[in-house]
């Protein structure tokens, strides 16, 4: 099952430290990361995006998912390469797997100018270490779960079916 967190802060300077936090994590095998980034808003109100490092999943599949759920949540309409009845059947899919429009509304709400989130999809979190290393940044955190089947079938949506 994947975990999809996304943690809020007012200070991207706290977010790029909690940031450093989970990579630390990650290294100490308390998180296994299929995608990690930094979201900030700038005062106009443009999204920024900074994956520090490249961190992909297994497969490319992976990847993929991560980048379009990311797509979907941040940065809707604008997705790009998915359109019409693709991205209606993908977004579509996402709700039924916990990714729904509260959720992104939700995250949506996190973000106002000034302030920025990190976005986390791990396919391994220990919980009560995790919580304890983060618990010392604040912020608001939101999470939902992708099961395994609803993982792999996402991915399939979007890189045809394993060969």
């Amino acid at each position: 099952m994947a975990e999809l967190i996304v943690i809020g802060y007012d200070d991207h300077r706290v977010a790029e430290e909690a940031l450093a936090t989970v990579k630390d994590l990650e290294r100490d095998h308390v998180v296994r990361l299929a995608g990690l980034a930094v979201v900030s808003l700038d005062a106009e109100g443009e999204t920024h995006v900074d994956t520090s490092r490249r961190v992909v999943g297994a497969t490319a599949a992976t990847g993929a998912l991560w980048g379009t759920v990311f797509g979907i949540l941040f940065l809707l309409p604008g997705v790009g390469l998915l359109t019409g009845a693709a991205l209606g059947g993908l977004v579509g899919r996402l709700a039924q797997s916990g990714v729904d429009d509260r959720f992104r509304e939700q995250v949506d709400a996190l973000l106002r100018p000034g302030t920025a989130a990190v976005v986390i999809m791990a396919s391994k979190v220990t919980e009560d270490k995790f919580t304890a290393a983060m618990r010392p940044y604040g912020g608001t955190v939101l999470k939902t779960s992708l099961s395994d089947e609803d993982e792999r079938e996402l991915a399939e949506r979007l890189t045809g079916p394993p060969r």
